[in-house]
C-alpha cells in the first residue's frame, strides 16, 4: 500500500501520468487520481471489515452532530448495539467524501455490517420498524436488545 501511495504522490508532483512499477518487465503507468482513488478505496475496505459495524456520521456517538446522525445512534442503542466502530466524518473533508464515493451514496450517516453497506438513516430506521434490523444482528452475532424487552413485556 505504501508503494501505491509513494507512487501517487510522484505522480501529483509530475503531473497526471508516471510510471508506477513494472511487472515482468512491462512498464505500468498510472494516473495519480485513479492512483489516489485506489489507495483510498483499500483503506475503506478495511475500515468497514474491521468491525462487525460500523457507522461514519456527523459528530461521535456520545455526541451526534446532525438529526440523521442522532437516529442512527438512537437505533443502535435500542437494540443494544453500542459497541461498534463510529468515524467522524466532520473531523476530515477527505473521509467525508470518501466514504461517499466508496459506497456510491450520497449522504451521512452510512451503516456498514460486516463490510457491507447497509445504506443510510432512512434504510435503518425502515429496517428497525419493520422488523429487519433485528434478523440483520441476529446474521451477525447480535441479540436485538428489543427482543428481551419483548420477553419482559409478556
Amino acid at each position: 500500500m505504501n508503494t501505491l501511495v509513494r507512487s501517487a504522490v510522484r505522480c501529483l508532483r509530475a503531473g497526471t501520468v508516471c510510471r508506477t512499477g513494472s511487472i515482468n518487465g512491462q512498464v505500468l503507468y498510472g494516473s495519480a487520481r485513479l492512483l489516489c482513488a485506489a489507495a483510498g478505496q483499500t483503506d475503506f475496505a478495511d475500515m468497514v471489515k474491521k468491525d462487525k459495524v460500523v457507522v461514519f456520521m456527523k459528530g461521535t456517538p456520545s455526541q451526534p452532530m446532525c438529526g440523521f446522525s442522532n437516529a442512527v445512534v438512537q437505533i443502535l442503542r435500542m437494540h443494544g448495539v453500542d459497541e461498534y466502530a463510529a468515524y467522524n466524518v466532520l473531523e476530515d473533508q477527505e473521509l467525508r467524501q470518501g466514504v461517499k464515493a466508496f459506497s456510491n451514496w450520497p449522504t451521512i450517516p452510512q451503516v456498514f455490517f460486516n463490510g457491507e453497506f447497509v445504506g443510510g438513516c432512512d434504510i435503518l430506521l425502515q429496517m428497525h420498524q419493520n422488523g429487519d434490523l433485528v434478523e440483520e444482528l441476529k446474521k451477525l452475532g447480535i441479540r436485538s436488545a428489543l427482543l428481551d424487552a419483548e420477553k419482559d413485556k409478556n
